[in-house]
């Protein structure tokens, strides 16, 4: 029997949205797979046209596993979240999409079908721009200016008791906040003040004062303390009794990570910096972390996020994908908590579902209750909107068969 073929990538980035890149894979049959990553889109554009169309042009889209171990069996792309990594995400994400429709069935169908109805979600308290310029360091990517009811970051800074209860009014349990990075920005992470220390646990002391114990309060940290610092403020945190603590250190040591852990009761989340399933297995059998987070647009796709969420289970820990990049991520993520039987809770952004996001693609997942429901149609259940493609800042870049 005849296979199909791809014929084309296509990735496709904006000036508005410069961190996001899509990449639309084509075939002879006229089914076209959507893909999305985050930051660095144009050498991830540069990577997708110069290495991996020559890889993946005149192959048969449907064989996902083969295609994604060609695409990072690179020198260069070795269990990280460079710019390989992120380019094998997104094509991934639009491989999983196509066989979805070939297959007529969404993607959680084919990933082994719902272990539940829907699946709780948290709220990272970002705002509307939050992560939109091309500097990345913490704080800089705060970018306050847009007004609207979920500037969710200022708040969290300036009305955290308001925010908790806003939440609460929409039924969501979950918040995340990090009031820690302007000390640790100012400090390269190697010391933070006792005035420091205070204004930044002054939100959590609000929170707790405003809706006791009904929020769940998770702390990011950015990777962006040294150890002995980081096991400071997870001392400083103990009244407030955090849902988790996430990222507090540089991701490239089991050893020191295990070391943070044994020196916290608290939940250790990490981490959207790994790119493949190796680095977690040595976190894993290192005992370093609680919970098991991935970004889906890094790390390898759905197909790697997967095998995470397996290698997870067989330790006992839990999955909770990550969610701060763009709608496609937001997604595919949902596609993953939903059909793996061991995701604890979905991370969301309201400032974005409800903001940027809906501007990009044509539907979204729904979310009611503090909860988020499966997507409906074929392959990711949604597109980029008509209008989309008649964008004045959109660059359009393709290799064709």
């Amino acid at each position: 029997m005849k296979s199909m073929k791809i014929t084309a990538l296509e990735t496709l980035r904006t000036a508005e949205f410069s961190n996001v890149l899509w990449i639309r894979v084509h075939t002879d049959e006229g089914i076209v797979g959507l893909g999305e990553t985050f930051y660095g889109a144009e050498a991830v554009a540069a990577h997708i046209h110069a290495t991996l169309a020559g890889r993946l042009l005149g192959k048969d889209p449907l064989r996902i596993e083969a295609l994604n171990r060609d695409m990072v069996n690179l020198p260069m792309a070795q269990s990280s979240t460079g710019v390989e990594y992120r380019a094998a995400s997104a094509i991934d994400i639009a491989l999983w999409d196509l066989f979805g429709k070939v297959c007529n069935q969404p993607i959680h169908q084919l990933l082994g079908g719902l272990c539940r109805d829907k699946i709780r979600i948290y709220n990272t308290c970002a705002g509307y721009q939050y992560v939109s310029s091309p500097n990345i360091r913490p704080v800089d990517t705060w970018n306050f200016g847009q007004d609207g009811p979920y500037e969710d970051l200022k708040a969290f800074l300036e009305r955290p008791a308001e925010l908790a209860e806003s939440l609460l009014a929409q039924g969501i349990t979950g918040m995340k906040i990090w009031p820690f990075d302007p000390a640790a920005q100012a400090s390269g992470g190697r010391y933070i003040s006792a005035a420091d220390l205070k204004k930044a646990l002054w939100p959590f002391e609000q929170i707790r004062k405003a809706v006791g114990d009904k929020m769940d309060i998770m702390v990011e940290l950015h990777c962006l303390w040294d150890l002995p610092t980081a096991k400071q403020i997870a001392r400083a945190l103990a009244p407030y009794d955090p849902y988790w603590l996430e990222d507090p250190i540089r991701m490239n040591s089991p050893q020191a990570l295990a070391d943070y852990a044994r020196a916290t009761p608290f939940r250790v989340c990490a981490s959207e910096t790994m790119g493949s399933a190796f680095p977690y297995k040595e976190m894993l059998n290192h005992d370093a972390m609680d919970i098991v987070m991935v970004d889906i647009c890094w790390t390898g796709g759905l197909t790697e996020a997967r095998k995470i969420a397996a290698l997870a289970d067989v330790h006992h820990k839990p999955f909770a994908p990550h969610d701060c990049t763009g709608p496609i991520g937001l997604v595919a993520a949902v596609h993953a908590s939903l059909s793996q039987p061991n995701t604890l809770i979905q991370e969301t952004v309201r400032a974005f579902y409800t903001g940027w996001y809906t501007k990009l693609v044509t539907e979204l997942p729904t979310i009611k209750d503090g909860y988020a429901l499966p997507m409906e149609g074929p392959g990711l259940g949604t597109d980029l909107q008509p209008g989309f493609f008649e964008r004045p800042d959109l660059i359009v870049r393709r290799t064709d068969l």
